[in-house]
């Protein structure tokens, strides 16, 4: 995917004559190709794992042609410098464009997931999306799609889990040794709470989420309707996010109305599981020492040492 986004140097570039020859240009392209290589490994260092390094490379390689048709030697700035900058900014652009979850998508989606919550309460199981649908007062394809268009944005891989921003994505300095600790120690967490799922949930976050496979087929393989993949992952998003809360951030833990309910002892049951399942060393085995995951997708964790 390319990025629609044109900046102002980008128009400027298009439009105005170019100072080099196109075999000046071309010959600055070709020996700069390295550049968009070493700016797009470094972008894919510091941002989630669902982000494609093809996408990020034909972004790079735009900015790269349109800082060559732009560059004056005149002006006194190399050409490196230059062209890293262009670069650096069609990447940025190409990430803002792929984070296309509105804050109205995602205002949807907070409301859908408190309702979720309520309706479980009340019924004691995970509601239907038909159920769902009336409680928010819309329809079951609506609700379909804003859960899909949330949950595609969602940044569940094994480098974080959150909703983010382009702009959040993209730090501009490296952590610091505490920081870094306690993002790998979250990463052990997350990859403990996946493998601490019961065996269907497990399947759909790996296989939606990790797999990046069509809800259709994971519905086939499962043996079940799409609408009931679409449940099976609400419940295990729902069930990973208050795991880890309970683990990580107690204070952000949902209390149940009514602790002796079967739901209420389920979600005890597996928030256990995980503390049974992790330790620091455990945690920490998931990733290398620069943050990065260390295991293969989909790869159940190992029970804690």
């Amino acid at each position: 995917m390319t990025s629609t986004a044109t900046t102002a140097a980008d128009m400027i570039a298009d439009t105005a004559s170019p100072v080099l020859s196109v075999v000046e240009q071309e010959e600055l392209i070709r020996t700069h190709m390295p550049l968009v290589g070493h700016l797009v490994r470094d972008m894919l260092s510091r941002i989630p794992n669902h982000i494609h390094r093809d996408d990020l490379t034909s972004a790079g390689l735009h900015a790269l042609v349109t800082a060559a048709r732009g560059w004056d030697p005149a002006r006194g700035v190399p050409f490196h410098r230059f062209a890293a900058t262009r670069i650096r900014g069609g990447l940025l652009d190409e990430l803002r464009a792929l984070d296309w979850a509105t804050r109205s998508v995602r205002s949807k989606a907070r409301n859908t997931d408190v309702t979720r919550q309520q309706l479980t309460t009340t019924l004691g199981r995970t509601p239907t999306p038909e159920e769902l649908a009336q409680a928010l007062g819309t329809t079951t394809s609506e609700l379909h799609q804003t859960d899909t268009d949330v949950q595609r944005a969602t940044v569940l891989s094994l480098q974080g889990f959150t909703t983010s921003s382009a702009d959040d994505l993209v730090t501009e300095s490296t952590p610091g040794p505490e920081e870094m600790l306690l993002r790998r120690e979250q990463i052990g967490y997350l990859h403990h709470a996946i493998g601490s799922l019961p065996d269907r949930l497990q399947t759909v976050v790996n296989e939606y989420f990790l797999a990046e496979r069509p809800m259709a087929e994971i519905a086939a393989d499962l043996g079940v309707t799409e609408s009931r993949v679409s449940q099976l992952r609400a419940e295990a998003l729902s069930l990973l996010r208050d795991g880890l809360n309970t683990h990580l951030s107690p204070e952000l833990a949902p209390v149940p109305e009514n602790p002796e309910s079967i739901t209420a002892r389920r979600r005890a049951t597996y928030y256990a599981n995980i503390a049974s399942n992790t330790s620091m060393r455990s945690r920490l085995a998931m990733t290398n020492a620069n943050g990065h995951t260390a295991i293969g997708r989909g790869v159940k964790p190992a029970p804690a040492a």
